[in-house]
């Protein structure tokens, strides 16, 4: 079976494809069948890094965020558009894919046009309880929607199916408990570890707030995030509490080690924080699209899986909360539990039922 995937921007569009794509490469070895699979983004954007690294086929297509009035950069953005649409129809005729499948982003646009264009299914999966620009626009032309969050139905102008999965996380997430994390990563039973992360490209709120912190509590250890487009200054000396990275290949260790963990709230980050009953701040972002960030974190908090502040009371706010949760295990256990609770563990399987039936009912 051969499959075009396409996503990218930030790393919740990239990581769902990238367990999209060993899940169905896994179900076809299982089913005594060859896979092949080719991925098209930016060379240029984090797809470009993060999926060639992962050892997938990886194409290059050119492509610019679409504004949504008619401006110069919307004549420019429009003829990238054209021209990755191109090089997408010369990549379908060549590799002939049984199907098409996006995970969001402005990157997918010209794969989805060029699939339309040679009447290839196409599979959207959305991440958020809000659906993407993207995605909407090419979902009346989707055969089928997966959305990572249930009753989305009304998102969607489609005459597809629109089948709830989950989100789809590394398989890897489910395989720490808090104690065999802690243990791999050396951390003793008496150090209290927060894990802060703000995302792919970074966060300068969760940033500057840890690196403050970790000055003033010497008795917590820190482990930072600050995403690829950092603009917050970071000290040549720091603290010896605390230990900052660019970009954390396997966060799915420091969510089931850390005792607490600030998180912006992105679907694949909600996701992978409930599959690894992880005790969550989360932080939305504030300018997302729809405010889909406080979204996700709220259908979290409902079932008391974490505990949530807006962006601007993390200086005010946020260290009373940390406070009070490091002085109350019995609650961070809580958490943990409720967050397990509402994580989807067959999401891989949903998604691959799901897609295959699609192919069959095209032939």
């Amino acid at each position: 079976m051969r499959f075009l995937i396409t996503g990218g921007g930030t790393s919740g569009h990239i990581n769902p494809a990238l367990t999209i794509a060993q899940s169905l490469s896994d179900r076809c070895k299982s089913d005594g069948r060859e896979c092949s699979i080719i991925f098209t983004g930016r060379k240029k954007g984090l797809e470009g890094e993060l999926i060639p690294k992962a050892g997938w086929e990886f194409r290059d297509v050119e492509a610019l965020p679409m504004p949504m009035k008619p401006t110069p950069a919307f004549f420019k953005a429009y003829a990238a558009m054209r021209r990755g649409m191109k090089t997408c129809l010369d990549i379908i005729d060549e590799f002939k894919p049984d199907a098409v499948i996006s995970t969001g982003g402005y990157v997918s646009a010209p794969l989805l046009r060029a699939a339309i264009k040679r009447n290839i299914p196409i599979v959207i999966h959305e991440s958020n309880a809000f659906a993407g620009r993207a995605n909407k626009v090419f979902a009346r032309k989707a055969a089928l929607i997966l959305t990572g969050f249930p009753n989305c139905e009304h998102e969607f102008k489609t005459n597809g199916k629109v089948v709830f999965v989950g989100n789809p996380v590394r398989d890897r997430v489910f395989d720490y408990t808090h104690d065999s994390a802690r243990s791999e990563l050396g951390i003793k039973d008496d150090e209290f570890l927060i894990f802060a992360m703000g995302g792919s490209l970074g966060s300068a709120t969760i940033t500057s707030f840890i690196l403050k912190m970790a000055e003033s509590k010497p008795q917590y250890r820190f482990r930072l995030s600050i995403g690829k487009q950092n603009v917050i200054p970071i000290p040549d000396e720091l603290p010896s509490n605390i230990e900052v990275s660019e970009y954390i290949e396997n966060p799915e260790i420091y969510l089931a080690a850390a005792d607490i963990c600030i998180l912006r709230s992105g679907a694949i980050t909600c996701a992978e924080a409930c599959a690894a009953g992880a005790c969550v701040v989360f932080v939305p972002y504030p300018y997302a699209a729809h405010d889909h960030q406080t979204y996700n974190a709220n259908s979290i908090k409902s079932c008391g899986g974490c505990e949530m502040i807006a962006d601007d009371r993390v200086g005010s706010d946020l260290e009373g909360i940390i406070e009070g949760l490091a002085s109350d295990k019995a609650k961070r256990d809580h958490m943990r539990e409720c967050a397990k609770s509402v994580a989807v563990l067959d999401t891989t399987d949903r998604i691959c039922d799901a897609i295959m039936g699609v192919i069959r009912s095209q032939n």
